[in-house]
């Protein structure tokens, strides 16, 4: 092999890293457990991973510009408290989950002004809007969450409903994932964004607008986050309503189904 060659081969294996990893962690924690290969399992893990998948997706294109968003979880956080009380208080659930969408995309839009506009360091301006946002949450929630959100057919769906024995949310991922990937590899406004990240004064030069380029992208990450609002549900809404009912002497079922999320130093708060 030459070593032009093997050049390329150890460039794709690095590129390739993450995933194989990832093979192998699969493949190694099957042969440990054997429940853990099962059809149910990795649809169940699919569920979940698809939560902060649709995140990822909003941060990739913010990664690729050369900045970062802090706020993702305020956004998150807020954009679902929103849409909850919405639907709580007589919104359609359609309705609502189309207004978090718009929340989250205005929310975004102020973390891109600020970085795009107003130039401030993207770190700085996304810690700024995180403790706006997360302040703001816990203000409009009183510290208190969000339930009884009512047995809507469409709200069920989004959250645990399936197709042809696929959870909904996996379907809804894979999706988003084809949409994402056609735009960054396929327009012109992907292959602007990897301008920008690259060299974003060449790309400046070859008459990229930077500035719209970083607010775009951001404003794409406050829409991906608020896409997780739509479903209000998977945030402890059964847990919440169960604990009520119990503890007004009501008798609940022996195993309740609820989602799990992994929860970490960076979303204990929200």
């Amino acid at each position: 092999m030459s070593t032009k060659k093997q050049k390329q081969f150890v460039s794709k294996l690095q590129d390739m890293g993450a995933l194989i990893a990832l093979v192998l962690l699969v493949v190694g924690i099957g042969l440990v457990s054997p429940e853990f290969r099962t059809w149910d399992n990795f649809m169940s893990l699919l569920r979940q991973s698809s939560i902060n998948g649709f995140i990822a997706f909003g941060m990739t294109v913010v990664i690729l510009t050369d900045g970062i968003d802090l706020s993702v979880g305020s956004v998150l956080a807020l954009s679902t408290a929103l849409c909850a009380a919405m639907i709580k208080g007589g919104v359609p659930v359609g309705a609502a989950m189309l207004l978090a969408l718009v929340i989250g995309t205005l929310f975004g839009t102020v973390s891109g002004i600020l970085v795009s506009r107003c130039r401030l360091q993207a770190f700085i301006a996304t810690l700024i809007t995180m403790t706006v946002f997360r302040g703001a949450t816990m203000i409009f929630m009183d510290g208190k969450p969000i339930s009884g959100l009512g047995d809507s057919f469409l709200l069920k769906f989004v959250g645990k409903g399936f197709v042809f024995g696929i959870p909904f949310p996996v379907i809804l991922f894979f999706l988003v994932f084809l949409a994402f990937w056609f735009m960054l590899e396929k327009t012109t406004l992907g292959r602007r964004i990897y301008a920008t990240g690259s060299n974003s004064t060449a790309a400046k030069l070859a008459g990229v607008n930077i500035q719209n380029t970083k607010l775009i992208a951001a404003i794409k990450e406050g829409r991906m986050a608020a896409t997780i609002a739509q479903k209000p549900d998977l945030m402890g809404a059964t847990a919440v309503e169960t604990a009520q009912k119990l503890m007004a002497g009501e008798t609940v079922e022996k195993s309740i189904p609820v989602e799990v999320k992994l929860v970490t130093k960076d979303n204990v708060d929200e």
